[in-house]
């Protein structure tokens, strides 16, 4: 019988990217996400860290379903802005529709004037996964980089168009899936959070 698991996100490209990486681990589990769970409580990230509101997430939804929850918080850490948007990001230009857009269109406007020597940054992830009976797992994945002047390319979501990894000529938004998910923030951390979850579920 397959194990079931449930993603706190609505967001069909963070499951779809899970389940990715569990399958290159061998790990079989159906993923579900909160929109298969009607009255699954809608958590405030309140914490100050991105472990604090991962553990928020996976904490309210484990105890919602009785399932095993896999949570993640992430966000873009630009050098010029003292470590912001940090856990902000999804919400930082406050706006109520194409928020991806603008959220990227405020960054590169607040470092308008700020050379590009100087635009350094990092995505940050943290995953977490925990159990019914209260054992939790934690890992973290860090990717840096640099924020480049202009929106480039049309793969992956949020600020990925104006982000380039050091070492690379592309931004993650020209990445394929598979490229990004062997770089990335979320990749690393969601990785070594399946190497854990199949040392417990094997």
């Amino acid at each position: 019988m397959t194990k079931k698991v449930v993603l706190a996100t609505r967001n069909p490209h963070k499951a779809e990217e899970l389940s990715r990486i569990l399958n290159e681990q061998n790990i079989n589990l159906e993923i579900l996400t909160i929109d298969q769970f009607p009255g699954a409580p809608e958590v405030i990230e309140t914490e100050s860290s991105f472990v604090g509101n991962a553990l928020l997430k996976a904490r309210a939804l484990a105890l919602h379903t009785g399932l095993l929850a896999i949570a993640d918080d992430s966000g873009l850490c630009v050098n010029a802005l003292n470590g912001m948007p940090g856990v902000l990001s999804a919400r930082w230009s406050g706006a109520k529709e194409n928020i991806d857009e603008e959220n990227l269109k405020l960054i590169l406007k607040q470092i308008t004037d700020v050379p590009q020597v100087h635009r350094g940054a990092q995505f940050v992830c943290a995953a977490v996964a925990v159990f019914p009976d209260g054992t939790e797992l934690i890992s973290e994945g860090t990717v840096e980089g640099e924020i480049i002047q202009n929106p480039i390319g049309v793969n992956g979501f949020g600020y990925d168009p104006i982000f380039r990894p050091s070492g690379s000529e592309k931004t993650t938004a020209e990445l394929t899936p598979a490229e990004k998910d062997s770089i990335s923030h979320r990749g690393i951390a969601l990785r070594e959070l399946a190497i854990e979850l199949r040392n417990i579920i094997s």
